[in-house]
């Protein structure tokens, strides 16, 4: 049969070549700049294979698990692959999912791939970097020890699998139900032969997700001669099977060159579904229409900013952050609707796109503000997603993975993500549902909240994290606050006002940090500002240096606390100086170091932009064009810290067009310094939005002044409002710093809703 691979990859290449003719770095194939490598090394810990944006099947090369650094499966240090794996995370520093791994390999019959001691005594193989390729929507490597080539790609809830054999007697494809990345368990797999043509099962597991629930279909481009079943390697009679460790074998002969295409349907709601979902998506068996139409998805998605820069790295690396961005969510629905609820009922077809992984401590604070400029028309359903997990489940989610509440991370960080796109406008959802659903997860007794409502502060001697809890559930109750505002209730926004404003209890003026606080109510001692206490600490993957900025939500408050803005501007400079002891228990989250500002962690993200409250804007230009520089690259190690399911990529994102959501729900965006001299984002409703960057270079990091369509803007801040009116923002940049820009007090961003 012929091997369609490099006319695949022909074609892929002309595309890309066809990108760069325009000859002023305004690509017609933005895709072509997406590398999916990067990120894959250090602690990156991103997604390496096919996907569409936000589908719900992540299919790509799963390794055996070393370590933290491959919780998504794959590591770029790597040289083993154990099979393909249908779903996957990206960037997150906890490892699941890996369901379903599917291997080919020829020889003697093998029912595992091995083992970490031998990794190389089953089915595994090795593989090196120069045989794989990587693009937006596909996938493809050798599988050395068997010389097979494997070439993946996916619609949103199918994966197409392509094997090109060598001639062989004994051909397999294994599949496997009992490990896939091996940060879960199984706890019941089951598979059948419907026909010699068509395979269906399911796999309930337990791990970081405790209940998850996968349903799959393979469908095969040609008969298989037999399937062998094995549960826990010893073989079992018959067609179908049901066990905790169940591997199914598909045995047959190949000639050289010979190509099977497998469709993997999957479906959080029945094999059926999952058979319906392969229909639907994926009705014939043309591998490269299916790979060029996930490109084209792709260049639909990253086509919503377009950028000009002055070199290809800067190009990749943006292109890439806005691709590691539509990641996650992903959709968790089949094609006609259907989904399984935290409640593991099952919803016919509800009326919108239901969605899971939801990393909300990390994406809150610019993923999901980014999604309401250039992905709105997901806005409602995410929303919807969300208050229906309320209903199901009694609260608003925390961090949700396939249906299953992991509890992860500090805070309740769905408010501020609902709280936003109910400011911007967003009316696709009950506004009354979601005050509700912001309250009842405002008002429990667990995870420290009981000691909010009984002393106004959490006790660190009783409550673990008792600081990062506490100021998380400032941000947010001041986002019930403003909500309540709106709606008219008085009472609880007086309630929840006071409640944000506790942040202040853990305020030491004689330190000048937040500290914890016991249940006597002194401060705990004693006390470094350095130390960092991973298990029991007092701080969430940090210190109280990086946590003392942690109050987006009222700048000025913690400006005052400081004693005005220049004994706060000492303080934020020193930030990224000092140096210290961490402790041997720190966590290694806390990555990406300048001075103590930790880059790699989520909440240092918004603390470049602080001075502009302050009225220095300049120095937010300085910090960001180093950390731009030196924390995000092109290669492998690009990434300065765990993705976090596209976090890390949208600081990258909104601070590389000029501006950041320091305030995660409060509808401004705060100025930095742009590093590409022309951004233009694509609106509803045919509009634009153009930002333009004169003059701007590698020493022109400063903002000199700015105009918007055509008129002096004076201030150090734009609104959502101003930006999806559409229209043309303009920086003049300097070598210099103009420390008027933005310096007076009407010029400065404020603690406010901006609508």
């Amino acid at each position: 049969m012929k091997n369609n691979y490099f006319l695949l990859l022909g074609l892929l290449f002309f595309i890309s070549c066809a990108s760069h003719k325009t000859g002023d770095n305004q690509p017609t194939d933005l895709a072509s700049y997406v590398d999916p490598f990067i990120g894959t090394d250090y602690h990156g810990h991103v997604f390496l294979g096919a996907h569409v944006p936000f589908g719900g099947v992540q299919v790509g090369p799963t390794n055996y698990v070393k370590g933290w650094d491959w919780c998504s499966g794959y590591h770029y240090s790597d040289s083993i692959v154990t099979g393909f794996s249908q779903m996957h995370l990206s960037g997150t520093g906890i490892g699941d999912l890996g369901d379903v791994l599917i291997t080919p390999y020829t020889g003697e019959l093998k029912t595992t791939p091995g083992t970490q001691e031998k990794p190389l005594e089953g089915y595994a193989s090795l593989y090196t970097h120069q045989d794989e390729t990587a693009k937006a929507g596909y996938y493809s490597v050798l599988m050395k020890k068997y010389d097979i080539r494997v070439e993946l790609t996916a619609t949103e809830r199918v994966a197409v699998h392509k094997y090109t054999f060598p001639e062989a007697e004994q051909a397999h494809i294994a599949i496997n139900l009992s490990n896939g990345i091996g940060w879960d368990q199984p706890t019941v797999t089951f598979l059948k032969k419907v026909d010699a043509q068509t395979y269906i099962g399911y796999r309930f597991s337990t791990g970081w997700a405790k209940d998850q629930r996968l349903y799959f279909a393979i469908k095969l481009s040609r008969p298989i001669e037999t399937l062998q079943l094995f549960e826990d390697e010893k073989l079992v009679p018959g067609d179908s099977s049901k066990g905790a460790k169940l591997v199914g074998i598909l045995n047959f002969s190949t000639k050289k060159g010979d190509e099977i295409l497998l469709k993997v349907g999957v479906s959080p709601v029945s094999e059926q579904n999952a058979l319906a979902n392969i229909t639907a998506e994926v009705p014939d068996w043309d591998f490269e229409k299916v790979a060029l139409n996930a490109r084209n998805a792709w260049n639909k998605e990253l086509g919503k900013i377009t950028v000009k820069g002055k070199n290809e790295h800067e190009l990749r690396t943006f292109y890439t952050a806005l691709y590691h961005s539509y990641t996650h969510p992903v959709l968790f629905n089949d094609h006609n609707g259907d989904y399984r609820g935290a409640d593991k009922q099952v919803y016919p077809n509800p009326g919108f796109n239901n969605y899971s992984i939801f990393s909300l401590w990390d994406t809150y604070r610019a993923e999901q503000p980014l999604f309401t400029l250039i992905q709105p028309e997901r806005i409602n359903d995410m929303v919807n997603t969300m208050l229906n997990i309320y209903k199901q489940q009694g609260k608003l989610p925390i961090w949700h993975l396939m249906g299953n509440e992991t509890d992860c991370m500090v805070g309740y960080s769905a408010i501020p993500v609902i709280a936003d796109a109910y400011f911007k406008g967003f009316t696709g959802f009950d506004a009354n549902l979601a005050f509700e659903a912001m309250k009842a997860s405002s008002t429990r007794d667990d995870l420290g909240m009981k000691y909010i409502k009984e002393k106004g502060y959490i006790p660190a001697d009783i409550e673990k994290e008792s600081v990062s809890k506490a100021m998380e559930y400032c941000i947010s109750d001041w986002c019930i606050a403003q909500m309540a505002k709106k709606l008219g209730k008085t009472a609880d926004y007086d309630y929840y006002t006071k409640r944000a404003a506790q942040y202040a209890q853990y305020f030491d003026p004689k330190t000048q940090f937040v500290r914890a606080k016991l249940d006597n109510g002194k401060f705990r001692e004693p006390f470094s500002p350095f130390q960092s206490i991973h298990e029991w600490g007092d701080y969430t993957e940090g210190n109280a240096w990086q946590y003392i900025w942690l109050v987006p939500q009222d700048v000025e408050g913690l400006i005052k606390l400081f004693g005005g803005d220049q004994p706060f501007i000492t303080k934020l400079d020193s930030l990224f100086v000092v140096k210290g002891d961490m402790g041997e228990k720190a966590s290694s989250d806390i990555s990406g170091l300048i001075g103590t500002y930790a880059h790699g962690n989520e909440p240092s993200h918004h603390i470049t932009y602080l001075y502009a409250y302050a009225g220095q804007q300049w120095k937010t230009a300085e910090k960001n064009r180093l950390i731009q520089r030196t924390l995000y690259t092109d290669k492998p190690d690009g990434l300065c810290g765990n993705e976090d399911c596209g976090q890390m990529s949208a600081w990258y994102i909104f601070s590389s067009m000029g501006f950041y959501p320091a305030n995660p729900a409060n509808g401004a965006f705060v100025f930095g310094s742009p590093l590409f001299d022309e951004v233009t984002l694509s609106l509803p409703n045919n509009k634009q939005f153009n930002l333009k960057a004169l003059n701007n270079s590698e020493k022109n990091m400063y903002i000199q002044s700015a105009k918007l369509n055509g008129l002096a803007y004076t201030r150090s801040y734009i609104t959502y409002k101003d930006v999806m009116q559409g229209g043309t923002l303009e920086f003049e940049m300097g070598p210099e710093p103009n420390k008027q820009f933005g310096a007076a007090p009407e010029d400065r961003p404020a603690s406010k809703i901006y609508n």
